[in-house]
């Protein structure tokens, strides 16, 4: 079992992110992250092509735009985003965070993209917006995060980002990212977070 933090804090989204159930703990078959939303809190249009999200709202109002429909769930209510459909999630109130589950199947590289991007915010190797000031940081995130832009074509964003990240191996900066995602066993067998 891995020692890495169970909850990471983006400092410029301002949102907190609990890892309910690792990939590691279920065999790669899903990943459940708990994620507490700020006031006004959201993501970017985006979509996926090897793993579906499952949305469960806990506490406050959730706002998914899944396709051209927007829905507002409240406590208890879910929802499913299939491949291939664009959706963004979004926090309507302006005063109240909202909390809620998100469940990836299959688990894929999810984890260690969201422990690699918020360690690189805490670490302050972002700009405003929470982008990789390094490109090839952020080559290496679009490959682990599976996470396609709506603006460009599929098979060029594929090709782009797998030729840029086996870059980012073979010049170490996909190593320098390790730190954030990969716990080390020491001599005497405890783990502990690289640093």
């Amino acid at each position: 079992m891995s020692t890495l933090p169970r909850t990471i804090h983006h400092p410029l989204i301002g949102d907190r992110v609990t890892f309910i159930e690792t990939a590691e703990e279920t065999g790669g078959s899903h990943l459940t992250v708990e994620v507490e939303l700020a006031p006004n809190g959201k993501n970017d249009l985006h979509y996926h092509v090897t793993f579906v999200e499952r949305f469960e709202v806990v506490e406050g109002e959730l706002g998914l735009r899944l396709g051209k429909e927007i829905l507002f769930l409240s406590r208890g209510g879910t929802a499913e985003v299939p491949l291939y459909v664009r959706h963004l999630f979004f926090n309507p109130s302006a005063k109240h965070p909202v909390t809620f589950r998100v469940t990836i199947t299959p688990a894929r590289q999810f984890e260690a993209c969201l422990r690699i991007a918020y360690g690189l915010a805490v670490d302050g190797k972002v700009n405003k917006k929470g982008i990789p000031l390094k490109f090839a940081h952020l080559a290496v995130l679009m490959e682990l995060g599976e996470s396609y832009l709506t603006f460009l074509p599929h098979w060029i964003q594929v090709r782009l980002f797998r030729f840029l990240a086996r870059r980012a191996r073979r010049s170490g900066a996909a190593k320098e990212l390790e730190k954030y995602y990969k716990a080390e066993e020491t001599p005497d067998g405890r783990l502990f977070q690289k640093n």
